[in-house]
This record gives C-alpha cells, sequence and structure tokens, in this order.
C-alpha cells in the first residue's frame, strides 16, 4: 500500500514544538482537519485519546502511530509529525518519541485499518526509511521522505 495514498503533504510538520503526548495528539487533530473540513479537530483528538488508553501506540526506536476509526471519515487518512525533541510517549521501550504518524480510518474498514498500519510498520521498521524521515529539513523533504518507498 502506497504512503501517498492516505498522506498529503499538506498533512506533515516538520520540526514542531510539543511538551507531551496530549499536546502532540492536539497538533495533529489540527494538522489532519486543516485540509479534511469534514473531519472535526476535537472528535479527532477524543478519539485518538481514546485510543491511547487502551496502550500506548508508541511502537519504540522514537515511533508512535497514534490510530483511531471515526464514523465521519471516508478514507483512510494519515498524518505526519517530526517532533524538534522527543516526548514521554509511553513507548514499549521507554524511549522518547519524535516520529508521530498517525492515522485514520472509517469506522467500518477493518481491513484497510489492519492493511495501512502494517504499512507503516513494515515502513518504520527501517533504518533508512527512519534516517531519512529524521533528516527532512523542511514539510517537502518530510514528505517526500515518507513517500519514498512508493
Amino acid at each position: 500500500m502506497e504512503v501517498k495514498s492516505f498522506l498529503s503533504q499538506h498533512r506533515t510538520a516538520c520540526d514542531v514544538e510539543a511538551q507531551s503526548k496530549k499536546r502532540a495528539l492536539q497538533i495533529l487533530s489540527q494538522l489532519i482537519t486543516e485540509d479534511l473540513p469534514e473531519l472535526d479537530p476535537d472528535e479527532v483528538f477524543m478519539s485518538m485519546t481514546a485510543r491511547e488508553r487502551l496502550g500506548s501506540t508508541g511502537l519504540g526506536k522514537g515511533v508512535a502511530i497514534p490510530h483511531c476509526r471515526l464514523k465521519s471519515c471516508t478514507q483512510a487518512v494519515a498524518a505526519l509529525m517530526q517532533l524538534h525533541n522527543g516526548i514521554d510517549y509511553d513507548a514499549i521501550d521507554g524511549e522518547p518519541v519524535d516520529l508521530v504518524f498517525a492515522l485514520m480510518v472509517p469506522e467500518d474498514s477493518h481491513d484497510t485499518h489492519l492493511q495501512v498500519l502494517a504499512a507503516l510498520v513494515e515502513r518504520l521498521n527501517q533504518p533508512d526509511y527512519l534516517q531519512a524521515i529524521r533528516a527532512a529539513k523542511d514539510q517537502e523533504a518530510l514528505y517526500q521522505a515518507a513517500i519514498s518507498l512508493d
């Protein structure tokens, strides 16, 4: 599955200041809904926060993939945020998170949800891919790094 099918350059942000998981999720919610006005940023934030209460989506190696299903979402949508400094995210390895790749899918899209998550995890487990994303200096470079394996 190609990352560019669910991520747009408008939903990437480079060198973001966020001091906590909550703030990172708030920023991501705004980022996602800026170019998708049919989605409500508060609903996105509440859904991602509810999912985090079930267990942290911090995968380790400085990466988190907060994800949720939304009734108002009509297709898989992602946002990628590179943080200026790592934050405590309750990741499985206990390390700070500096890359947050958020994902939303329609409420009834179980297969799509799993396929997109699997595609992201596969990419994010590749050291060269992570290095390219971390090395990005602006939004365009971050987006190009994110879709580099498409």
